[in-house]
């Protein structure tokens, strides 16, 4: 949908003062203009989102949820602009924000012009409108490119997140109304796609078949960036300990234990129990330093002979192949190898390793509200979850 930020500031204005003429001196706007911008909002919705009776106009449930996304995009934008600029925020539009978001990403206007469509001029122009309004540079420019200061980066991160509680809203009202709209994006650590997710995804799609489902993956840090940025709803994995920042929160559904992992071929498996020490002189697969099962080796092994010959990787599939094929020896989740394990491509080595349980389950921006077909995903993957351990 396409938003105007001006028809929703007086649209909220309307839902708090049930009257268009009250509500268009609040915005000094004209009453035609305020009647204006609620009849193209509500062009955009299954349903009407105002009861309209002699006392004025009062929302519906559909407008009621509608004000309240609106409200806490706006808010967002509000706190980020205001030290900036105390009319930033009320005169900034979709599309400036948008060329802002785009600049700031790519560091490039004819980068960030390609990136949206449009040409060079245009997002170089709404940029300069928008620094123009805050009086002030929001781009560092130098003779090897430009990079975003940091009121720019905050305001420009508020606004994404905005756009992504507007994007909830059209999800919401689509729900209200018996349809499915928009997308549900989930951040999946290798551990969550090797068994959680499909079985999510499986009980989801039979009541909600027609919804998008984005699965990310990659590494933690670029995870955690998207979720923080809302291009991601959710992410699903090895929780993290200590929180690496505070606009997050964390719900441990299950724990799991490392392994030892070998191929079916592996000298060390005619023994019946393995030392570190024994282990050392072979090739080793681990995760790549930083992540909860990389620390947990260091742990295990601290002290000990570390090995010479390290491969880092967090596929599962490269893992396989290459125990498979070599000598390698891998530190692997045990349900994340549950497959392979069953099918004698992995065989767990008989290793004592004390104290290798992780924390599994989700993680969320800290106020973040899902609608009602995320918080179904969520409880689908919630019992999708190993039940002895859930929690």
């Amino acid at each position: 949908m396409n938003w105007n930020l001006r028809h929703l500031r007086a649209f909220l204005c309307v839902v708090q003062e049930t009257s268009v003429s009250r509500a268009a001196g609040i915005c000094n706007l004209s009453q035609p203009a305020v009647t204006q911008a609620i009849a193209r909002l509500e062009k955009g919705f299954p349903q009407p989102l105002f009861q309209h009776r002699s006392q004025g106009l009062y929302p519906t449930e559909a407008g009621l949820a509608l004000a309240a996304r609106v409200s806490r995009a706006l808010d967002r934008l509000e706190e980020a602009a205001a030290p900036i600029s105390p009319r930033l925020a009320s005169n900034a539009t979709m599309a400036q924000l948008k060329a802002l978001i785009a600049v700031r990403e790519l560091e490039n206007f004819s980068l960030a012009a390609r990136q949206l469509g449009l040409a060079q001029p245009t997002v170089h122009r709404a940029v300069t409108l928008l620094e123009k309004e805050a009086n002030r540079p929001l781009f560092e420019r130098s003779a090897t490119g430009i990079r975003a200061g940091r009121a720019c980066r905050v305001l420009a991160d508020a606004a994404r997140l905005a756009f992504a509680e507007l994007d909830q809203a059209e999800m919401e009202l689509a729900e209200m109304a018996g349809r499915e709209a928009g997308q549900i994006t989930l951040g999946a650590m290798p551990l969550s796609r090797s068994f959680l997710v499909s079985r999510a995804l499986g009980e989801f799609r039979r009541t909600r078949p027609r919804i998008l489902i984005r699965i990310d993956e990659g590494p933690y840090e670029e995870l955690l960036a998207g979720l923080r940025r809302g291009e991601i709803d959710f992410l699903i994995g090895a929780l993290r300990d200590p929180l690496p920042i505070g606009d997050i929160e964390q719900r441990e559904l299950f724990s799991d234990d490392l392994i030892l992992a070998v191929g079916p071929g592996h000298p060390l498996l005619s023994r019946d129990r393995i030392t570190p020490e024994e282990t050392a002189g072979y090739p080793w697969i681990l995760s790549r330093q930083g992540t909860p099962s990389r620390a947990i080796f260091d742990r295990v092994f601290a002290g000990h002979a570390q090995p010479r010959s390290i491969v880092e990787t967090g596929s599962t599939i490269l893992m396989r192949q290459m125990l498979q094929d070599s000598r390698h020896i891998g530190f692997i989740s045990r349900m994340q190898a549950a497959a392979e394990t069953e099918l004698g491509l992995m065989v767990p080595l008989s290793a004592e390793l004390p104290e290798t349980r992780r924390p599994i389950g989700l993680t969320q921006r800290h106020g973040w509200i899902p609608t009602a077909a995320q918080k179904a995903m969520i409880d689908a993957i919630v019992r999708a979850a190993p039940g002895e351990s859930a929690q």
